[in-house]
């Protein structure tokens, strides 16, 4: 847990960009219980979604959906409201999507992005944290962590827009956004987020638990893929408590403004070790079936640092293995047998 006063967003004006993802979800909920003033610009959510609605989000924030692609409207609404901080999380989120959309997934993770940067840079926008992946390192099949100052690249679509999205982030940094002593442009990099609300396809977790409700085949194709896997409540506390300290002018621009959020390496498990986890904390037996696939490229291992920001932020993660399962399992049990969705979010919020 981070220990910090994050009532410094009390009626900030903060724009969340992906508000109608699954971490922009989380995020402006979060925002919302510390009274800030929440605008979410995002595409109007996906068919199967169910996080943003369920929250009753457009109830409690301004929501005003665009393309982060037209950078006419997105700079428009950047220059009208004056953010204080801008959370850049939109993107196309799915490795498998990537090779089915190749060029959609490249214009809206890096020119997307850059015009975002384009944006904040135009209109003097005063912080930014902008959100990528780990998968923005290159992977050289090794066995140890991933850190900051590591190489970037990637050998699939998906890894390599968010590779670019990084290095466009440092040439705007390098080039317009490094002024005066104080960070207030950062990137971040989180491993494997799970947690209650995730519909989208072929990720791991939301295929097991619909299996389970649906009672289908369970299928999966990588069962030794390992995996940083953390629950989503982490990776955003480490944006907030980023963001809070950018607000505040702590870190100096001798730090560099890349940063890791990551779970511990204990955290990192083999997909079949996850798939059967969820099995027992679902409470029913399930067949696991391996399907041999060679569609997808995908590292078998891939682990990132958390230390700069243990050292830096104060920050680390909170939860183990067993109870990202635990609580992620709860939050989809809950919404399809006892539809409380807004109770049992906020209640893991406090108990995180």
């Amino acid at each position: 847990m981070i220990n910090n006063n994050l009532q410094v967003y009390k009626n900030l004006k903060i724009i969340v960009t992906g508000s109608t993802g699954f971490k922009g979800a989380w995020l402006c909920f979060w925002l919302n219980l510390l009274d800030a003033k929440v605008i979410g610009m995002a595409l109007k959510p996906e068919k199967g979604s169910i996080l943003f609605d369920k929250l009753s989000l457009s109830k409690k924030i301004k929501q005003i959906y665009l393309d982060i692609n037209n950078f006419k409207k997105l700079n428009q609404i950047i220059k009208k409201e004056k953010p204080d901080i801008i959370f850049h999380l939109a993107a196309q989120s799915v490795v498998s999507e990537s090779y089915i959309n190749p060029i959609s997934t490249m214009r809206t993770n890096v020119i997307g992005s850059a015009n975002i940067l384009e944006s904040v840079r135009l209109n003097k926008v005063k912080n930014l944290i902008y959100i990528t992946s780990d998968k923005c390192y290159l992977n050289d099949g090794r066995k140890t962590t991933y850190s900051e100052d590591d190489t970037l690249g990637g050998e699939d679509l998906y890894s390599a827009s968010k590779a670019c999205a990084e290095l466009t982030f440092e040439a705007y940094y390098k080039s317009f956004l490094l002024k005066g002593k104080k960070l207030s442009f950062t990137t971040t990099r989180a491993g494997n987020v799970v947690g209650g609300g995730d519909m989208k396809k072929d990720r791991i977790v939301p295929d097991v638990i619909k299996s389970l409700k649906n009672r289908t085949p369970l299928i999966i194709r990588s069962p030794d893929a390992t995996r940083p896997w953390q629950h989503v409540l982490e990776p955003i506390s480490g944006y907030l408590r980023l963001g809070e300290l950018l607000i505040n002018k702590k870190l100096s621009t001798s730090l560099k403004p890349n940063w890791n959020f990551g779970p511990n390496p204990i955290n990192c498990k083999p997909v079949l070790q996850v798939v059967k986890e969820i099995i027992t904390c679902w409470g029913e037996e399930k067949k696991i079936n391996v399907i041999k696939s060679k569609k997808f490229k995908e590292a078998k291992l891939l682990m990132i640092s958390n230390n700069k920001a243990k050292k830096e932020l104060n920050w680390s993660p909170t939860l183990n293995f067993k109870e990202t399962i635990k609580i992620t399992v709860e939050w989809y049990k809950n919404c399809f047998y006892e539809n409380k969705i807004e109770e049992i979010t906020r209640k893991q919020i406090e108990y995180f």
